[in-house]
C-alpha cells in the first residue's frame, strides 16, 4: 500500500496540473495587455477621418456628425458606470474578454452601416465595449507590470490611449487618401485584431482574486478611494480641459480643414488628431523628470498657449500655425493627463483600482462628449468658426484655472519653483 503512495501523489499532481488551465507568463501578459489597450483607442480614433467621407456619401448635417461622435462617449460612460468595478469582483480577464468580443461586433457593424443610423448604432456598441474594457484593462495593465515597475504600468495606461488615438487617426487618414475602400480595409482589419485579442486574453493570467458583490457592483456609482480624493478634486479642471480638447479635435477638426482651410484630404484630417495625440503620447517622457504637480502646471500652460495659437491660425487661415498650436497643446494633452494618472494610481488598493479608473474615465468622457455635442448643435445657428472660437476660449479659461489649482499646491507646500 505504501509503495503506491508516491505514484498516487504523482498521479494526483498530474491530474491537478491538467485541470488547471495554462496561462501566459506575466512578463508576456504585460506588453500584450498594453497592446490591447492601445487597440481599443486606435479603434476609437479610426472613425474620425472617415466622418467626412460618411457625410459626403450619406448627406447628413454637422450636428448629426457630432451626435455620431458623442453617442460613443455617452454609451461608454453608461457602461463604465454599470460595469466599471465589475472586474474588481469577477476578475479582469472575463470582463476584458467580453469587451473584446463586443468590440469585434462593433467593427463589423461599421462595415455593414449604410446610413447615419447604422453609423450611430456601431458607435453605441463600440462605446459600450470600450466602457466595459476601460477600467478593467487599465487596472490589469498596472497589475501585470513587473513588481519593481508599477509606475511603468501607470505610465503605459496613460500613454497607450493617446498613442492609439494618434496612430488610429493617421493610418485611417492614409487609408482614405491612398485606398479605394478605406472603410472595408480599416474595419475589416480591426475585426480580425479584436478577435485575435480575445483569443490571446483568454490565455492571460488573472491579476485579482474574485470576491463577492458582483451583482451589487452593477448598480451605477462612482467611488474614489479616500486617499485619492484630494488629488482627484484638484485634477478635475485638468481632466476636463484635456478631454474636451480631444473631443473638439475628433469631432470637428476635419470640418475645420474643409470649411476654414479649404482642404479635403484624408491624411491632413488624420494628422489633426495624430499630432495632438502623438505629441501627447511622448509628452510624459518630456515632463517625466519634473516632480508633481509641475507636469500638470506645464501641461495646462501648454494647452492654453496652444489653443491661443490655434485661434490665431483660424483668424489668419494659416495651416502651419494650426499644426504648431496643435503640437504645443499636445504637450499638455498627454503630459498633464499622464501626470495625474501616475499620481492617483498608487493611492488606490488593488480592490479599489477598477473603481478609481472608472471615476477617471467618467469625468474624462463627460468632458469628451458633452461639449463636442453641444458645439455640433451650435454650428448651424452660430457658424462653425464662431462655435470653435467660443469653445476654444472656454478651454483657455479652464486651463488657467487648472494651472492655478496645481500651482497652489506648490505654494502651500512651500516647494521651490525650480527645485
Amino acid at each position: 500500500m505504501s509503495s503506491n503512495c508516491p505514484e498516487l501523489a504523482v498521479a494526483t499532481a498530474a491530474a491537478a496540473a491538467r485541470a488547471k488551465p495554462r496561462r501566459l507568463p506575466a512578463g508576456v501578459a504585460f506588453p500584450l495587455l498594453a497592446a490591447v489597450l492601445f487597440a481599443f483607442f486606435f479603434a476609437a480614433a479610426a472613425p474620425s477621418p472617415l466622418f467626412v467621407v460618411f457625410q459626403h456619401a450619406w448627406g447628413f448635417s454637422s450636428s448629426m456628425l457630432t451626435v455620431a461622435f458623442a453617442v460613443y462617449a455617452i454609451a461608454l460612460l453608461i457602461s463604465l458606470l454599470v460595469a466599471g468595478s465589475l472586474s474588481d469582483h469577477i476578475g479582469r480577464r472575463p470582463v476584458v474578454l467580453a469587451a473584446l468580443v463586443l468590440q469585434a461586433v462593433a467593427m463589423g457593424l461599421f462595415l455593414w452601416a449604410h446610413d447615419i443610423g447604422g453609423l450611430i448604432v456601431a458607435r453605441v456598441v463600440q462605446g459600450i465595449a470600450t466602457g466595459v474594457a476601460s477600467g478593467a484593462l487599465s487596472a490589469a495593465v498596472v497589475e501585470a507590470a513587473p513588481a519593481s515597475r508599477k509606475r511603468l504600468g501607470a505610465l503605459i495606461t496613460s500613454v497607450s490611449p493617446l498613442a492609439g488615438l494618434a496612430v488610429g487617426a493617421l493610418l485611417t487618414g492614409m487609408a482614405v487618401k491612398f485606398t479605394g475602400l478605406p472603410v472595408v480595409l480599416v474595419f475589416g482589419v480591426l475585426v480580425a485584431v479584436f478577435a485575435a485579442g480575445a483569443v490571446v486574453v483568454s490565455w492571460m493570467p488573472e491579476t485579482v482574486t474574485p470576491r463577492a458583490g458582483a451583482l451589487a457592483s452593477l448598480v451605477p456609482r462612482v467611488s474614489i478611494p479616500v486617499k485619492a480624493r484630494a488629488e482627484f478634486a484638484r485634477g478635475l479642471p485638468v481632466f476636463v480641459v484635456v478631454w474636451a480638447l480631444g473631443g473638439l479635435f475628433l469631432s470637428l477638426a476635419p470640418s475645420l480643414m474643409l470649411h476654414v482651410f479649404d482642404i479635403d484630404n484624408g491624411v491632413v484630417n488624420g494628422l489633426t488628431v495624430a499630432v495632438l495625440s502623438g505629441v501627447g503620447a511622448i509628452a510624459p517622457t518630456l515632463l517625466g523628470r519634473l516632480a508633481a504637480p509641475r507636469p500638470a502646471i506645464v501641461g495646462m500652460a501648454s494647452i492654453a498657449l496652444g489653443i491661443a495659437l490655434l485661434l490665431v491660425s483660424l483668424a489668419t487661415r494659416s495651416l502651419a500655425l494650426f499644426f504648431v498650436g496643435t503640437a504645443v497643446a499636445g504637450i499638455g494633452f498627454g503630459g498633464a493627463f499622464s501626470a495625474l494618472v501616475q499620481t492617483l494610481a498608487p493611492l488606490a488598493q488593488s480592490h479599489e483600482r477598477g473603481e478609481l479608473f472608472a471615476a477617471i474615465f467618467v469625468v474624462s468622457y463627460l468632458a469628451f462628449s458633452l461639449p463636442a455635442m453641444l458645439a455640433g448643435f451650435l454650428v448651424k445657428p452660430l457658424g462653425l468658426l464662431a462655435t470653435v472660437e467660443g469653445y476654444a476660449a472656454v478651454l483657455i479659461v479652464i486651463a488657467v484655472v487648472g494651472a492655478w489649482g496645481q500651482w497652489a499646491v506648490l505654494r502651500r507646500n512651500r516647494l521651490p519653483v525650480n527645485g
